[in-house]
């Protein structure tokens, strides 16, 4: 073990959790978990499901590689709750966890910025004028609930009874949600690590749009990076994306998702603060384009903790 390696300590990797993206979450911190204890860390799992945070304070750690998609793990509440305890962790602190998990406070914020996203509506409830709503955004939406991440609860819709029937599904997940207007064209993501805007990467499905088969299940999905864009809209896009990321108050990695539409603007989608980690994931492979190994890319994340001394 190396002394750069010695001095991170103990490392709980969590992953698991309680939210809808456990699955993936369970993918994701085993290859973080496997890269790190190849580097010669000294590294444990830990699952929020199984262990309590009484548990985790008397591991002996001495930081958290935090690798929990969704609630309770993406949103600030752990985050919170690592800080309490004295912990350093990865990523984000707990204002920019709670920020980029809300895709409606996402936008209004977008918004405020001057940064370019794709016109919405926010609702509460299926009791409402599908129609005019459908109008109002131009005919075709997407439906999203506020707080779920990998595409879960997400769908299209073009007809107001689809459209009902979107919201009825999005409400199974969260209170509130997000309506947004159909963007036609390209799909890309930006991965930020420590400051610095990775290769961009473009994602290509067959399918209606990059849900969660097109993510993790699905071999017909089609990845390019770097994307082949322009050298103006590399720089446009990866600008926006460091933007974004810093107005919501994101820190250490992340991932922004922009949509390229067919007249070459670009918009806004989200902000994920604790991105995928599994062999299909995003982040890996924009690091990879940079020419960081997948281990490379977790000491990378790993060092510069939250709330570290």
């Amino acid at each position: 073990m190396t002394s750069s390696v010695s001095a991170l300590g103990k490392v709980a990797v969590m992953f698991g959790g309680l939210s809808a993206e456990r699955d993936v979450s369970l993918r994701s911190g085993a290859a973080v978990l496997k890269a790190l204890q190849d580097a010669g860390v000294n590294a444990f799992a830990f699952d929020p499901k199984t262990a309590s945070l009484a548990d985790l304070a008397a591991s002996g750690a001495t930081r958290v590689f935090i690798v929990l998609h969704g609630r309770g793990g993406e949103d600030g509440s752990m985050q919170g709750a690592l800080q309490q305890l004295g912990l350093p962790f990865t990523g984000s602190g707990v204002m920019g966890s709670a920020l980029a998990m809300d895709k409606i406070r996402c936008k209004w914020l977008f918004q405020a910025q001057q940064l370019p996203t794709a016109p919405f509506a926010v609702v509460h409830s299926n009791d409402t004028d599908f129609a005019g709503l459908l109008a109002s955004l131009g005919g075709k939406v997407m439906v999203k609930p506020a707080n779920e991440g990998s595409s879960i609860g997400m769908s299209a819709a073009s007809t107001a009874q689809e459209l009902e029937q979107a919201i009825a599904a999005a409400l199974k997940y969260d209170s509130e949600i997000l309506v947004e207007r159909w963007i036609n064209g390209r799909e890309f993501t930006v991965a930020i690590l420590n400051g610095q805007v990775l290769p961009i990467v473009e994602m290509r499905t067959p399918r209606a749009f990059y849900d969660y088969e097109a993510k993790y299940q699905a071999n017909s999905t089609e990845y390019l990076c770097p994307a082949p864009l322009s050298t103006e809209q590399t720089a446009a896009m990866q600008l926006t994306a460091l933007k974004a990321f810093n107005a919501v108050g994101a820190s250490g990695w992340g991932r922004v998702d922009i949509m390229l539409d067919d007249s070459g603007q670009h918009y806004l989608l989200e902000v994920n603060t604790v991105p995928g980690m599994t062999e299909k994931s995003l982040v890996p492979m924009a690091a990879k384009a940079s020419g960081l190994t997948f281990q490379q890319l977790v000491l990378a994340i790993l060092t510069p903790t939250q709330g570290a001394a």
